[in-house]
Formats: C-alpha cells, sequence, structure tokens
C-alpha cells in the first residue's frame, strides 16, 4: 500500500506512534509518506520507503496567523495525486481529520483517498470538547472512512462526548528490541551513583502531566533517608517550576533535567523506577515505554492507565494528586529490590505480549483493508 501519515512533528505521544507506526509499516513493504511542517520527532531517517512532504506555508501581511490547515490539505492532496496514495491516515483529529477531508473531497472528481483518523487523547478530552471546536471535531470523526483510539477509555470519552460510537480500539506500542533494560550503560553512573535508586519521569512538562509532583514525591523519599535521585526526560511550560520546587526543598542536586531527548529509551533502560503522577492519560505511552525495559511503574489511576499498569503487579496505581501515597509506593520499591525485580519483569512481559509492534501492526493493516475494502465494495454497488 502507498500510506499519506500525519503526525505533530512534535515531542508528544501522537508524533512517536504515527512516526514508528510509519517505521514499522515501511519495514513490512509498504510505501509511507509523511506530509507534515517538519520531520517527525522520531523519523531519524528517510529510506527507499519512507518519504517526506514537507508543508510550506504562504506568509502574506493579510494573516494574522499563517493558514496552516489549508495548506497542509492542498499539500496532502497534491502528494495523494502524485504518489497514488491509497489512504490517509491523521493522527489528532484537529486539525489533521478536516485538512484531510477537505483534501480527499478536492480529488474526488479523480480519485477517492480513503481518510483515517486515529485519535490519540486530548483532540477528544480536551481541543474537541471545547465548545468552539465541538462541532468540526464532530464533523471530522463522522466524516472520516475509518477511526481508531488508542485505549478504551478514550472510546469511551470519544461516545460521551460526541454521541460517536463507530471507533476501533488499537493501542499504542512499543518495539521490544528497541525499549529493554540495560544495566551496563555509562549513562547509569551519569546519573546516579551506585546504591541510589534512580527515579525517572518523561513528559512534555504540560500541567496535566503534574511533573511537580515528581520533585515532590523525591522530596518526600529522601526525607525518609532512602538514597534516590531523579532524571526528567523533556521540556514545556511547568519545567521552570519543578526547577523552582527542587531548589525551594533544597534537593535540587538530587534532581537532572535531561531536557529533550530523542533516545529516551536509553533513559529508562538505566532507571529503576518510573513516576507518572498525571490528571489525565488517555493510554500513557512513557509507562508502556517504561514497562518494556522493565522499570516499575508509580501512576494516577486515571484514563487509560489502568489498562497498560496493572496495580500490585506492573506498579502501584493512586488517585490523582495523592503525593503522599505515590511517595510511600516510592519506598516500599526502593526498599524491597526483589519487589522492583519482580513487579520489573512482570511489567516487561505485559509488554510484550500485549502491546509488542509485532501485535499492534497487523491491526493497523487489517483495519486498512477493512476500510479500503468497504470503499470497494460501495464503489461496486453505485456502479
Amino acid at each position: 500500500m502507498n500510506i499519506g501519515i500525519t503526525v505533530y512533528p512534535t515531542y508528544g505521544g501522537s508524533g512517536i506512534v504515527g512516526s514508528e507506526l510509519g517505521a514499522e509499516l515501511a519495514e513490512r513493504g509498504h510505501n509511507v509518506h509523511f506530509i507534515s511542517s517538519t520531520l517527525p520527532t522520531r523519523l531519524t531517517e528517510l529510506s527507499e520507503r519512507i518519504h517526506f512532504h514537507e508543508v510550506e506555508m504562504m506568509t502574506y501581511p493579510l494573516f494574522e496567523h499563517q493558514p496552516y490547515s489549508l495548506a497542509l490539505a492542498t499539500k496532502m492532496a497534491t502528494v495523494a495525486r502524485a504518489e497514488r496514495l491509497d489512504l490517509l491516515h491523521v493522527h489528532y483529529a484537529i486539525p489533521h481529520s478536516i485538512s484531510a477531508i477537505l483534501a480527499r473531497e478536492s480529488i474526488k472528481s479523480k480519485r477517492y483517498l480513503p481518510v483515517i483518523t486515529t485519535l490519540h487523547g486530548t483532540d477528544i478530552t480536551l481541543v474537541g470538547a471545547d465548545r468552539s471546536y465541538l462541532p468540526i471535531t464532530k464533523y471530522g470523526l463522522q466524516q472520516s472512512d475509518g477511526v481508531t483510539a488508542v485505549s478504551k477509555f478514550l472510546k469511551k470519552a470519544t461516545i460521551e462526548t460526541f454521541d460517536f460510537d463507530d471507533v476501533e480500539v488499537i493501542p499504542n506500542f512499543i518495539c521490544p528490541n528497541h525499549y529493554k533494560r540495560d544495566t551496563t550503560s555509562p549513562l547509569r553512573t551519569e546519573l546516579a551513583d551506585e546504591g541510589e535508586t534512580l527515579l525517572a519521569h518523561v513528559s512534555n512538562f504540560r500541567s496535566v502531566k503534574r511533573p511537580v509532583d515528581c520533585v515532590e514525591i523525591l522530596g518526600k523519599v529522601l526525607e525518609k533517608g532512602a538514597k534516590a535521585r531523579l532524571v526528567m526526560v523533556g521540556d514545556g511550560p511547568q519545567r521552570s517550576a519543578c526547577e523552582y520546587r527542587a531548589e525551594q526543598l533544597g534537593i535540587k542536586q538530587y534532581v537532572t533535567f535531561a531536557g529533550k531527548k530523542a533516545n529516551i529509551s536509553d533513559y529508562l533502560a538505566v532507571s529503576d523506577i518510573f513516576l507518572l503522577p498525571s490528571e489525565l492519560e488517555s493510554f500513557g505511552l512513557a509507562a508502556l515505554e517504561a514497562l518494556a525495559c522493565e522499570v516499575p511503574v508509580i501512576a494516577s489511576r486515571v484514563g487509560g492507565i489502568p489498562e497498560v499498569v496493572t496495580d500490585n503487579e506492573t506498579g502501584f496505581l493512586s488517585n490523582f494528586g495523592d503525593i503522599e501515597k505515590m511517595s510511600e509506593d516510592t519506598l516500599k520499591l526502593i526498599n524491597d529490590e526483589d519487589l522492583r525485580e519482580a513487579f520489573g519483569k512482570a511489567g516487561r512481559e505485559s509488554a510484550v505480549t500485549r502491546y509488542s509492534a509485532s501485535e499492534i501492526i497487523p491491526q493497523y493493516i487489517n483495519f486498512y483493508e477493512k476500510v479500503l475494502g468497504a470503499r470497494t465494495a460501495s464503489a461496486a454497488e453505485r456502479s
């Protein structure tokens, strides 16, 4: 198949999943065309089967903001015709599904281009649910030829918010060979001394991720006499608040702010406990990546996280904002190496058996074939 993929090329779950999906599809013999403003974060190299088409925007004094949605639709239509795409797969509903539908309509006299929309979370729970965007988001869902969501929680939220239930659940995935434990890496000695437990957090540092809670948790376990450090990977609006809180608590020397990293797996591979105290997670991709690296997860019992992290088996779940319990659970794992190791092995097994690329990518391919088959059948009926 010739597949067009559009993602937000920034540091975030939807961009990561879309990029890695394209790479996995290319490995299976499909031709993948990324259509975006810049090269997606995880797309480190192009190949014979992976192509990138840059969306260029016109600068004109009349426009206070450049009309990206229209530029994207134009590029989608151009690439679809030039490369004879079989379908467009867009990640994140707003504005990608609308742009794709516009592209489809603009070339339908020549050929029909099916549009598949994958929902990742805030496009439904936050952006799409906003009154100013709700009607157009619902239109995008209804007009898509196929819709998928990354968790059962997100499908339920889509039904409740938009009264739209034609959604296939296809979860996020990991490559087991890429995400695995590595106790020999020199990065470990850079981040923590021998005998110290290394806590980790990975996010875009938005307030919904509650990254400051991670600093609070570290502070509490250090108060109890535990030897621990925290590495925070990523960047965003809450980073300065984390740095300030660490300074207030007098634990700044125990926190490493690594910034944005393409090699997140390197950091997870050497960590001991992963912290994800989010207020909302539609799936929790970072938690899944940690589990694959045999790292137990301390997380909030929200959204799709309970679908990924099994409480008291691969980690501990708490009500969001319950820093006291999260700190106590973290101490349990710090003080009981056997328990930490058991949780780690169970997490790895869960991640590999339920969420490996070999399990999930065929689900996407089957869904593509289902959508294309339905379109072919519909065209035959009309003729």
